[in-house]
């Protein structure tokens, strides 16, 4: 179905903003959700299925598929865009990852363009203003003190484009970027730190409102040095958290969101190109990437030596939601909330997507009872299974 066309939606349960109908409908016209309600629609579905939830919303994703946003071209990045959104991701925000200034001037050039296009609906910049200790799948040789200038010159190469920008606290000169962004309407995100909780509480007083991928690549909550992510959790800010079954415990995950609370809680996948992949080696940016049983992490620089960091994951918004739900235990409106609500409002879109309400864009999943992934629509057209 196109965008111009009609289609009748059912499921068991459809999850809104306001609740639960059991069962429930929706139709869609013209690539928008045209009404929504409970009990059976007035005509026969064109689709069903056990659960109707917004589509995924994710603001932190590298790539997937064999593809990348962090290295090759637009082509490239276009198949990346296609796989996660196979797989449930209606809107995808593109990240980076550390690397010389001028290389990322031009990928968030050609990034820019495929926002431009739709394929993705914005730019996420982790990097390169991150702490040495807490890097991570950070490459070390292009981390450089956070300077308004610099970041200026990123910011006017995504042309309008860029959604967020990862930043450690504690470095010099950090305080006045994250200023400098918030006000350019630029979401300051505190991440890959070794800041203490004084500091971050600083930084969320000077702007810094999201905390990228909470507990990952940053100083260790203790109960006599909560560290980053105790003071961004007790200061409310949005937090990322990847429920991949490999970067957090599920326990952990369970407390960060009883502490976050629904409306703060988002999911993300922090994916990289061996997303829906064999293992074997791959690269993030510029550094070689193995990986083993699904996890993805960097390569020893040794032949037989053991791997190193976890390199962002290898999940899918699909997975990471039916994780969130089967294993950690969250609840099924909250998923929904933290996989698409929450990041939607973040981003500004949230009068575009992110809830099944009438006048919205027709962004939303089908699920079986397993809560496996069984239809993507995303922008009113059925996606092609992957």
């Amino acid at each position: 179905m196109g965008v111009t066309g009609q289609l009748t939606v059912a499921a068991d349960r459809v999850v809104t903003a306001d609740g639960v109908l059991a069962p429930g409908w929706l139709t869609i016209s013209g690539g928008r959700i045209a009404a929504v309600g409970e009990g059976e629609p007035g005509a026969p579905a064109d689709l069903r299925g056990h659960w109707a939830l917004p589509g995924f919303i994710d603001m932190h994703v590298h790539g997937g598929g064999g593809a990348s946003f962090t290295e090759g071209g637009a082509d490239e990045a276009r198949r990346a865009a296609a796989f996660h959104r196979a797989h449930g991701s209606t809107r995808i925000i593109a990240s980076l990852v550390t690397a010389p200034v001028d290389a990322l001037e031009h990928r968030l050039r050609m990034l820019a363009g495929l926002a431009g296009d739709g394929v993705i609906d914005g730019i996420h910049l982790e990097g390169p203003f991150l702490a040495a200790s807490r890097c991570g799948a950070q490459d070390p040789r292009y981390l450089i003190a956070p300077h308004v200038a610099t970041f200026a010159r990123l910011n006017a190469a995504a042309g309008g484009w860029l959604r967020m920008i990862t930043i450690a606290p504690e470095l010099p000169g950090a305080t006045q970027l994250i200023r400098a962004a918030a006000a350019t309407g630029v979401i300051a995100a505190a991440g890959h730190t070794d800041a203490s909780a004084e500091v971050t509480a600083a930084a969320v007083d000077a702007g810094v409102s999201h905390a990228t991928h909470l507990f990952n690549g940053m100083r260790p909550l203790g109960h006599r040095d909560p560290g980053p992510a105790g003071a961004l959790l007790d200061r409310q800010v949005t937090c990322e958290v990847v429920a991949d079954g490999t970067h957090l415990h599920d326990t952990v995950i369970r407390l960060a969101a009883r502490a976050a609370g629904r409306d703060n809680l988002v999911l993300i996948t922090d994916a990289m190109a061996a997303a829906g992949m064999p293992d074997g080696p791959y690269r993030l940016g510029s550094l070689d990437v193995l990986v083993t049983d699904g996890v993805a992490r960097l390569a020893s620089a040794e032949p037989g030596g053991a791997p190193g960091s976890i390199a962002g994951s290898t999940a899918t918004m699909d997975a990471v939601v039916r994780h969130a739900i089967t294993a950690a235990g969250l609840d099924v409106a909250d998923v929904a909330a933290a996989a698409a609500a929450n990041p939607a409002r973040r981003l500004g879109l949230a009068a575009e997507t992110g809830a099944l309400r009438s006048g919205l864009a027709a962004d939303l999943i089908l699920l079986d009872d397993t809560f496996r992934l069984t239809t993507v629509i995303a922008r009113g057209v059925e996606v092609p299974a992957p």
